[in-house]
Formats: structure tokens, sequence, C-alpha cells
């Protein structure tokens, strides 16, 4: 009988968890990674060295994967934000549609489920842009139709947040006419 390890990593043990401490070191580095180990530090309750242990740690174990700058969009000439479902026939991950991916307007790609195969975030200069785009994407073989959703205005959009709802509150009472 084959053993499920899809979790174990050799040579390494087990991945410790993530205690209190580290989403609160994760939500200041998610918020402005350019802080220095003192000041984390200071806004933590740690020594800068803990603390740079700590983020030593968190990238050795995966958890975080990478820094990154949060570019505006508009300076680059991507004012257009849209959401594009992707149906396909048969199985939609193919590789063909996978290499959607590089092209450098297409900033998320997903495999849903739902009625759809695939979810595209993707940012464009502007509508012709996008309908260049989805022609593309009909070219790829086994595609045979997309929706597109295109944002008006985004009110919230950041990066992975470390802290943890605990316990969800009951929603008000709405009033009916």
């Amino acid at each position: 009988m084959a053993e499920k390890t899809d979790e174990v990593r050799p040579g390494r043990g087990r991945r410790p968890g993530v205690d209190a401490l580290d989403r609160k070191l994760l939500g200041l580095l998610a918020e402005d990674a350019t802080l220095s180990y003192a000041e984390l530090g200071a806004r933590i309750g740690l020594s800068p060295p803990a603390v740079h242990e700590r983020v030593k740690r968190l990238r050795r174990d995966g958890t975080i994967k990478r820094t990154a700058a949060l570019i505006d969009p508009a300076p680059l000439g991507k004012a257009l934000l849209a959401f594009v479902h992707v149906d396909t026939r048969g199985w939609g991950k193919s590789p063909e549609l996978l290499a959607v991916g590089e092209f450098p307007e297409v900033e998320e790609l997903h495999s849903v489920a739902g009625d759809t195969c695939m979810l595209l975030k993707v940012r464009t200069r502007d509508t012709h842009a996008l309908e260049a785009l989805l022609a593309h994407i009909y070219a790829v073989p086994g595609v045979k139709s997309t929706r597109s959703y295109i944002a008006l205005s985004t009110y919230l959009e950041r990066p992975v947040q470390a802290e943890v709802t605990a316990e969800w509150p009951q929603p008000p009472a709405v009033a009916h006419d």
C-alpha cells in the first residue's frame, strides 16, 4: 500500500506551525517588506536576531515564498482590470491553456470548481487590448467560450493576510420595509 507523503519533505521532517508571533511578523512584512529586523522586533516584542531567525525559518519552510514590490498598474498602462472565465472541452488544465500565463497581462490563473474551468485575472491597457488577449485565448485548442468581467472600481486588493478571524459573528439583522 502506497503511503501518502504529500506534506513530507526529505531531510526536513515536519514543517513547524505558524504561531501568533509569526502571524504578527508576516502581517508586518506583508504591509512593508522593507522594515528592518530591529523595527520588526520593536513592533512585535522580539530582538532583531530573533526576528531574523524567524524570517529565515519562514523562508526555509516556504511560508514566505518571495519578496516582491506591489506596483501601481496605471503608470504602466494597465488600467483595465478584468476577470476572465474560460470554458473548455474536456479537462481545462491543458499545457496549452496554462501557457497563457506567459502573457504579461495575465496576473493570475486558477483552475476552479463551478460553471467554468479556469479563472484568469488580467490587466490590459484598454478594451481593445483585452479583446486581443481574448483572441489568443480563443486560439488555444479546446477553448469553447469565455466570459469577461471588467472591474469598474477596486475597493480592496491585498496580498494574503496572516491574521485569522477567530470566530465569525452573526451578521446584523437587516430591516426590510
